[in-house]
């Protein structure tokens, strides 16, 4: 089950000879430079598979979102790609007290937001007063990075200080997040609706909004006075760069085409089949991992089919991970052997526990009183074996994933009802168990509490669970301060939802980019959202 790559329509082939017109980006621009040494000036256009949602930071992880705000933001911190340890960003240095309750963060000098207003201690105390206890006047909603927050304390200009109520390890990490992003107290007291919207959004970063049109485009400029780049990077001062460009491009043969012709620089969403095609074209590909919790199905226990372990244990093992990979994917998406990728912190191999048994998921079934009808699917007083997903929209590949899973559970007596990601209903259904048995998703970040961010009822709350274990296991890793245990803990958790039957693990999910060789100095942050502040141009 291979799928196949959509034709060129007319009206595709109208939209890449636009990417050319747009300007900025393509063969027909040349950047002063070598090509070894890092030049300035130009323009790059990066091509996005999806218009962005509302970029009310805390909010705002959707990968679409991340690759303008990682551009127009900084944050307290930086999380080292390579070694994921926190480093110094807009904090110079940071003492944290023992146990975990108190933060203290010392900030460089020097520093401004887009309107010139100060990045100072006042400003970072109201930016993570927000995130941490949300304004419900505004309605704004709490940060999920943030866990037991009690209040801020400017001791001076340069000095903030932050109190928990409970050990909050993973406030460090937590700083380094897209949705740390520090914005201005202008954009702070705005409420959710505007903060959403992108013209409303300034940051300190090292660009700065030029022009937008909604759901299609969007140009930034480099900020020519920013200087307070990580001091880590070898790259100081202003951006490289002039501009960029980025501009939704839906289809994925239009993309890969305008990045093989010439007509775009780099591109997000490089679908596995499309892979082949980049690298032979001499084009580099960046399969950057997410670190957090793997794609995956997650089933709903509040449904009532699902709210039976031995329902939910009997469709975990009767789903071939290994065939899903190997049919519709690449090497760049491991198969699953946990809920959380083996990269990240706290990981427990559960291979084992994962192992494909299509024997063992029918007698499951038959011992839950599911017998199979005329048409192959099981029933049980009446009532068909028969659970709704939504194809998500975000996930690689997702349709045809949940198509091949269907057909892998078409085998046991279940069918799978797959329906489309654009609905009219989905906003209202997918939060309904009933409706919506299960959900496709994943999600990124390199720190032990992603799994509570997936999981927690008052969080994503993925399964829509009412599980008061698995809420309190949750909460016990957010509040741990000692590490080895922490990753205990997370280890505990992961081993509870397999066994409970709340996840079907399937791949690790990267992000995955293309660029051509003139492009240089691609960098990502820990969880593979793109950072163009050390991009440059070579001669083409």
């Amino acid at each position: 089950m291979s799928p196949s790559r959509p034709l060129l329509t007319a009206a595709m082939l109208t939209v890449v000879g636009l990417l050319g017109a747009c300007g900025g980006g393509g063969a027909a621009e040349t950047v002063a430079g070598d090509g070894n040494k890092p030049a300035y000036g130009g323009t790059l256009t990066y091509l996005e598979h999806q218009p962005p949602t509302c970029l009310y930071l805390p909010a705002a992880g959707f990968y679409p979102n991340g690759g303008i705000l990682n551009q127009i933001t900084d944050k307290l911190t930086w999380q080292n790609p390579e070694t994921l340890k926190i480093e110094p960003w807009i904090a110079a240095k940071w003492e944290i007290n023992e146990d975990a309750t108190e933060y203290t963060f010392h900030l460089r000098d020097g520093v401004t937001f887009s309107d010139g207003s100060p990045l100072d201690a006042s400003a970072v105390a109201a930016n993570f007063d927000v995130y941490g206890l949300g304004e419900p006047k505004l309605k704004l909603p709490v940060a999920e990075f943030v866990n037991n927050y009690e209040r801020s304390e400017v001791v001076d200009a340069k000095t903030v200080k932050f109190h928990f109520k409970q050990p909050s390890p993973g406030f460090l990490q937590g700083t380094s997040v897209i949705g740390a992003g520090l914005v201005s107290k202008k954009t702070l007291s705005l409420p959710y609706e505007q903060q959403c919207q992108l013209k409303n959004i300034i940051g300190s970063g090292p660009f700065t909004l030029k022009s937008q049109i909604v759901d299609k485009e969007v140009d930034l400029a480099a900020r020519k006075d920013y200087n307070w780049a990580p001091p880590s990077s070898q790259h100081q001062g202003r951006a490289y760069l002039d501009e960029v460009k980025i501009i939704v491009t839906p289809e994925d043969n239009v993309r890969v085409g305008a990045l093989t012709s010439g007509q775009a620089d780099m591109v997000r969403y490089v679908q596995a089949y499309d892979e082949k095609t980049v690298k032979d074209a001499g084009f580099q590909i960046y399969a950057e991992p997410t670190r957090g919790v793997n794609n995956g199905l997650y089933l709903r226990p509040t449904n009532s089919i699902l709210k039976d372990v031995d329902v939910r244990r009997a469709l975990q093992a009767g789903t071939n991970a290994k065939e899903v990979v190997d049919t519709l994917f690449t090497g760049s998406y491991p198969v699953a052997t946990s809920v959380l990728s083996h990269l990240a912190q706290g990981y427990s191999d559960l291979s084992k526990e994962l192992a494909y048994d299509p024997d063992q998921a029918n007698a499951l079934l038959d011992k839950a009183g599911w017998a199979r009808g005329a048409d192959g699917i099981r029933a049980k007083d009446g009532v068909r074996l028969q659970l709704g997903v939504f194809v998500s929209g975000p996930q690689p590949l997702s349709k045809q994933t949940l198509e091949l899973v269907a057909q892998q559970w078409a085998k046991l007596g279940v069918k799978l009802e797959i329906r489309p990601a654009d609905a009219g209903t989905q906003a209202v259904d997918i939060k309904n168990a009933e409706k919506t048995a299960i959900q496709h998703g994943m999600v990124g970040r390199a720190d032990q509490d992603v799994i509570k961010s997936h999981f927690h009822s008052q969080n994503r709350d993925v399964i829509l669970h009412e599980d008061e274990k698995l809420d309190r296991l949750l909460e016990e890793e957010s509040a741990e301060p000692d590490v080895a245990a922490r990753n205990a803990k997370v280890s505990e958790i992961q081993r509870y939802v397999i066994e409970q039957g709340y996840a079907i693990p399937l791949f690790e999910e990267p992000q995955v980019y293309g660029a051509a060789p003139h492009v240089k100095g691609v960098a990502f942050e820990a969880v593979a959202r793109p950072w163009f502040y050390s991009v440059w141009k070579s001669q083409q």
